[in-house]
Parts: structure tokens; sequence; C-alpha cells
């Protein structure tokens, strides 16, 4: 393929707000812009609501998808993009007729789909997205990257969740966000399974003298810049997934806590040190006893806990910036091949 000029973003940006700034997919862009394309962005389910004057979001999406597909396939015609990045859509958003009419106007346009969620094999919205992509990323290789591969995608390749410097790096901060230990998300999703071995590891950080978990045991999120400022002012951050035994597959949550400067604490899982070492960026464990025993050795260990950290954070900015793994994407896509020792593509003709 030609060098990429035009790139289509097609997500749901259901929050414009300050706290949308932790997720991914504005990495994804704000780097791409940086490679040198030419970025616009659709944001589905807004164009719905905004087209509607009932104030009820459901019914929105349910009466105006004909004005926001109407919207959205004028300006794929006018704009011819390279690529059209799908994220976070979902089929009950997104339609098979849509998607059909989106290729037939923009015919020499790469459809690629990015995918940060765990089992895509039980999820068949997700499933139906990304049999009508040419490209499926997926922030885990292994297990769930075959997944992609078994509804027809012609190439999947996984990528590893990017990084902001100019955002995510360890702020100056009060006592109000000094911790001990800090997690942020559930302690288990049940449409996946109960995770037995996270919830112990978050029982045991929970007791952690000066602990601070959001968004699990009842206890409220943290968004925006907040989010970071928790991280920057912990002593400990723990990053562990609803599934740990599929090959390079992280949350974002590790991406976050190394690139904000906090010596991290994560659950092993296969092939990681790819990522990051173990002891020279960050530390694993392997279950909810060496988690206990890891915490409280580095704990007591200033200097090696502040030597692991800085380390981790110079790799994460250094290797996973947003504009290095938008680079990626595009080498990917240009010259069909990721250079990095964590590279992972499968193709249906092999």
């Amino acid at each position: 393929m030609a060098k990429v000029k035009r790139v289509f973003v097609l997500s749901n940006f259901t929050d414009l707000s300050l706290p949308t700034i932790t997720r991914g997919r504005y990495y994804w862009i704000k780097g791409l812009i940086r490679s040198g394309c030419d970025v616009q962005t659709f944001s589905y389910r807004n164009t719905m609501i905004q087209h509607s004057p009932l104030s009820s979001k459901t019914l929105a999406r349910l009466f105006f998808k004909r004005k926001a597909d109407e919207l959205l396939i004028s300006q794929i015609k006018k704009y011819q993009p390279d690529i059209l990045l799908v994220t976070g859509i979902r089929v009950k958003d997104l339609r098979e007729d849509t998607l059909a009419t989106m290729r037939r106007v923009a015919p020499d346009c790469l459809f690629i789909a990015l995918e940060h969620d765990c089992h895509p094999e039980i999820e068949p919205a997700r499933q139906e997205i990304a049999r009508q992509m040419d490209m499926v990323l997926a922030t885990a290789a292994g297990a769930f990257l075959k997944s992609y591969k078994a509804v027809g995608v012609p190439c999947c390749g996984f990528m590893p969740n990017p990084c902001d410097p100019d955002l995510q790096y360890r702020y100056e901060v009060g006592e109000e966000w000094r911790s001990s230990l800090l997690f942020t998300g559930q302690e288990h999703t049940p449409k996946y399974h109960f995770n037995t071995e996270r919830h112990d590891v978050l029982t045991r950080a929970s007791e952690i003298p000066d602990a601070k978990l959001y968004g699990c045991f009842g206890r409220p999120f943290i968004r925006g810049l907040d989010y970071f400022r928790a991280i920057s002012g912990a002593r400990i951050a723990l990053s562990i997934n609803m599934v740990n035994d599929v090959r390079l597959y992280h949350s974002i949550r590790l991406t976050n806590n190394i690139a904000c400067g906090a010596f991290t604490l994560a659950r092993r899982v296969p092939d990681t040190d790819l990522l990051f070492q173990d002891k020279v960026h960050v530390r694993y464990f392997e279950g909810a006893e060496e988690f206990s025993e890891l915490a409280r050795w580095y704990l007591a260990h200033e200097d090696e806990r502040e030597r692991i950290a800085r380390a981790g954070t110079e790799r994460a900015h250094r290797e996973f910036n947003c504009q290095r793994m938008a680079r990626h994407l595009l080498d990917l896509v240009e010259k069909g091949r990721i250079d990095a020792p964590w590279a992972e593509i499968l193709r249906q003709d092999k």
C-alpha cells in the first residue's frame, strides 16, 4: 500500500470531557498526526444523540441511526481515507449494511479495528465487526488473536497499548494523592468469569496500610488528570488482568502505571518480558502470596523501587509512546511487517 495520508477514526467518543485523556484511542489519534497523517474523527453514537430532540439516549440511538449513517457516509465519501480505524464500536450501532455502504463509497480504503478487550470469542457483537475488517489489531496475542483469525479476518496483529509522555509522567503531587499502593479497576467482571486470583490479590492489597483502591469493593473510580496524579503519588502501583494466561495480554493499566512513573507490581503473563523486563522495568508476581511478599519488600527498599520505576518509565516513553506505536501501525499497513521483538501477525494464508 502507498504511504498513508488520510486516516478516518470511527469510534464512540461518548465523553468529550477531560477524563477521556486516559483512553488509548486519543493516543492513537495524536500519534498518527505526529507521524504525518491527517486524521478526521467521527463519534458515531454522539452524532445520533446530537441530532435527536429526545432526551433519551436509547431512543436517540433507535430513531436517529439513519441520520448518523447519512452523515458518516457523506464524510467518508468526501474525505476518501486511506485507512478507516474503528475502535470501541459494536454491531448494535454499526450494522453490516452501513459498513457495506462505507466500502462502496471508499473502495480503496483499508478497514482496521483496534481491539483491547479480552475474550473476543464470547462476544458475537465484536466478532461481527471483526469479520468485516481487513485487519484487526489487538492488545493480546496468542489465543485472543487466534480468535479473530478464526472468524475470517485476513490479517490480525498484536499491538501494545500506547502511552503519551506529554501527559503521562510523574506529577508533583500533594499528600492527598499519596498512597503506599494503588489499584484502579474492578475486582472482577462477571460477563467474563469470576477471577478468584484477582479478587484474592486485591483483597490483600486493600489490607496494606495507606493503600488506595479505586473502582472496586464499592469505591468510586478516578478519572482524568487525577488518575495520573494518583499514580504519581503511589509508592507501588498494582496491575493485574481479568485473564493472565494469554500471551502478551495486559490492560492499559500496566502502561498507564509505568508511564506515569510508578514502580509497578504486575501479574506475569506469557512472554511479558518482551514488553517490560522483570527486575529491570517492572516486577512480576505469580499469585497472591508472592504479591504480598514483593509488596512488603519494596515498600521497605525505596532505592531499588525508585530505580526500577525510573527504568520502566524511560522504556515506556521511548518504546511505547504514541508516535512510535502509530509508526508500527503504519509499517504494518505499508510494508506488511512490524520490526519489534513482541510482533505477532497472523494471516489467513499462513
